[in-house]
C-alpha cells in the first residue's frame, strides 16, 4: 500500500497540516492502493509564503540561469521515466504505450521551455520606448489527474521560464506520480520557495489560490465550472488568469477524404487517452451521401479497439479514473440510447471479458444530431457521436455549434480546401490530417474552453507583464 504523507514547501518535504486522507485506487482492479494526506488552507498559505520569500531573487535571475535549471529538471525527470510511467499505468490506468509517452513528455516539456527562454528577448525598443517584459509575481499552477506530470511539469517550465516562483496543486487522485515528480524537481537543486507543491482539495487549497492577494497569477487546466469560479475567485484581486478547459472537438472527414485513412485517424482522435482528453474529437462529421460506407468502416475498425488491462500491449483503452468517472460515462451512454442514437457499437456495461475495474466498452453512436445532449456535452469517456451534413457550409455550421473551442481535425485529400476550412473553424488549434503536436505553437480554446494560451511563446508571455520605459 502506498503512503504518500509528504508535501514540498520551501525547498523541504513537510507533513502536512492538514489531516484528511483520501483514497488511492487502480482502477483497472478498482482496488485501494492507498492514501495521500491532504494539504488544508494553511498549508497552501505556507506555501505562497515560501514562494513570495522566494520571489523577489530568483525574479532577477539571468536566462542562462533559468535555462540551466529548466535542463537539470528535465535531465532529473527523465531519470524516473520507468518508476513515472509504473505509476501512471498503476494509478490513472493510461494504457502502456500512452504511459510511457506521457512521462517521456514530463521531462520533454522542460527541455522546450528551456528552448524558447534561450531565444525569447525580455526587451524591445517600440519607438522612444524600452518595453520590458517583467516576471508577474507568483503563479498557482493548479493541474488535473488525466496527464499529472505533463501538467506539472508544463505549467512549471513556463513560470520558471518567465521569473516566477509558483505553488502547485495538483489532483490529490494523482498522489502517487506527484510524488515521484516531486522528487526528480527536488534532485534538480532549484532555491527553495521558488516552487511548492501541496496535493489537497479544489475547495480547500485550490480555494486559497484563486483569492489569495499574494498570487497574481493562476493557471489551471479542468472543467469548465470549475475554470469559471476560479475566474470568478481571481476578479476580486484582478488576477491573470489562464484557463484551459473542456471541449467538444469536431472531426470534419470531408467529401474527398480517403476513408480507409481517415477513419481509423478519426477514431484514434476520439479515443485519445482513452477519451479522457479534452481535446479528444468526439464529434464525428460525415458526407450523408457516404454514411453507410463510414459505418461499415468503423464497425470493421471497431474490432480492433480494445478496451483491457493497461499493462497490455495490445489494450487501446484503459478504465476510467474513477468510479464517478465511469458512472458519469454510463449515464451519459444511456442518454444517448434514449435520445435514439443509433448505437453502432459498444454501449452499456463492463467490456464483456472484464468482471472488474471501471472500464467503459468503446461506443460509437452514429445518426446523431447536434443538439443531443451527446452532441452537446463533455463526455470525458470513450463515446464518439458520428453526425452528418449535406455541404461544407453545412459541416462547418454544425462544427461551430457548441460552446466550446479547443480543437478541431480536419481529414482531407484537398490540402487548400482544407486550409481555408480551418481558417473559419472557432477553435484554438485546427489539426490537419495528423495527430501531432507542436509544443511551440499556442494551445488553449475560443468561446468555453479557455482564455489565454499556453506553450513556446505565448505561453511564456502569459507569466509575464508588459513595461514601457520612455526616454
Amino acid at each position: 500500500m502506498h503512503q504518500v504523507d509528504q508535501i514540498y514547501i520551501n525547498g523541504q518535504f513537510v507533513t502536512p497540516h492538514g489531516e484528511q486522507l483520501f483514497d488511492l485506487f487502480n482502477p483497472a482492479t478498482a482496488q485501494c492502493i492507498g492514501q495521500v494526506r491532504l494539504a488544508d488552507e494553511q498549508d497552501a498559505n505556507n506555501a505562497v509564503s515560501a514562494a513570495k520569500q522566494a520571489f523577489p531573487e530568483f525574479s532577477r535571475t539571468t536566462k542562462s540561469a533559468r535555462v540551466d535549471y529548466l535542463k537539470c529538471m528535465h535531465a532529473a525527470v527523465a531519470a524516473i521515466e520507468t518508476e513515472l510511467t509504473g505509476a501512471i499505468i498503476e494509478e490513472y490506468g493510461a494504457p502502456v504505450s500512452r504511459a510511457r509517452w506521457m512521462a517521456k513528455h514530463a521531462a520533454s516539456v522542460l527541455l522546450d521551455a528551456a528552448a524558447v527562454l534561450a531565444d525569447y528577448d525580455f526587451t524591445r525598443r517600440i519607438g522612444i520606448a524600452d518595453v520590458t517584459m517583467q516576471p508577474l509575481g507568483i503563479a498557482g499552477l493548479i493541474t488535473p489527474w488525466n496527464s499529472n506530470a505533463g501538467f506539472i511539469c508544463g505549467k512549471l517550465a513556463a513560470a520558471l521560464a518567465a521569473g516566477c516562483t509558483t505553488v502547485i496543486k495538483p489532483s490529490e487522485m494523482s498522489a502517487i506520480q506527484t510524488s515521484i515528480v516531486t522528487r526528480a524537481l527536488h534532485e534538480a537543486g532549484l532555491p527553495p520557495g521558488v516552487f511548492n507543491i501541496v496535493t489537497g482539495r479544489g475547495e480547500t487549497v485550490g480555494t486559497v489560490l484563486s483569492a489569495h492577494p499574494d498570487i497574481a497569477k493562476v493557471s489551471f487546466t479542468g472543467s469548465t465550472a470549475v475554470g469559471k469560479q476560479i475566474l470568478m475567485a481571481g476578479a476580486q484581486t484582478l488576477k491573470r488568469i489562464t484557463l484551459e478547459l473542456g471541449g467538444k472537438s469536431p472531426v470534419l472527414i470531408l467529401d474527398d477524404a480517403d476513408l480507409k485513412k481517415a477513419i481509423p485517424m478519426a477514431l484514434q482522435a476520439g479515443f485519445m487517452n482513452s477519451g479522457q482528453a479534452c481535446i479528444a474529437g468526439t464529434r464525428m462529421l460525415v458526407p450523408a451521401h457516404r454514411l453507410a460506407e463510414v459505418e461499415a468502416l468503423i464497425v470493421e475498425e471497431m474490432v480492433a479497439i480494445r478496451a483491457g488491462d493497461p499493462n497490455d500491449s495490445d489494450t487501446s483503452i484503459g478504465p476510467m479514473v474513477s468510479l464517478k468517472q465511469w458512472q458519469r460515462v454510463q449515464r451519459y451512454i444511456q442518454i444517448g440510447i434514449k435520445e435514439g442514437a443509433h448505437l453502432l457499437a459498444g454501449g452499456l456495461g463492463l467490456p464483456d471479458d472484464l468482471g472488474a475495474g471501471w472500464f467503459v466498452r468503446p461506443t460509437v453512436f452514429s445518426r446523431v444530431t447536434n443538439q443531443m445532449t451527446i452532441a452537446r456535452e463533455e463526455i470525458f469517456g470513450p463515446v464518439l457521436s458520428i453526425i452528418t451534413y449535406s455541404d461544407e457550409e453545412d459541416a462547418l455550421a454544425i462544427a461551430n455549434d457548441t460552446p466550446y473551442g479547443l480543437q478541431a481535425y480536419i481529414l482531407s485529400s484537398d490540402l487548400p480546401r482544407a486550409h481555408a476550412l480551418a481558417a473559419r473553424i472557432d477553435a484554438g488549434r485546427v489539426l490537419i490530417n495528423t495527430l501531432a503536436h507542436e509544443p511551440r505553437a499556442p494551445f488553449g480554446g475560443f468561446k468555453q474552453s479557455g482564455i489565454g494560451r499556453e506553450y513556446g511563446t505565448f505561453g511564456l508571455e502569459a507569466f509575464l507583464e508588459p513595461k514601457s520605459v520612455l526616454s
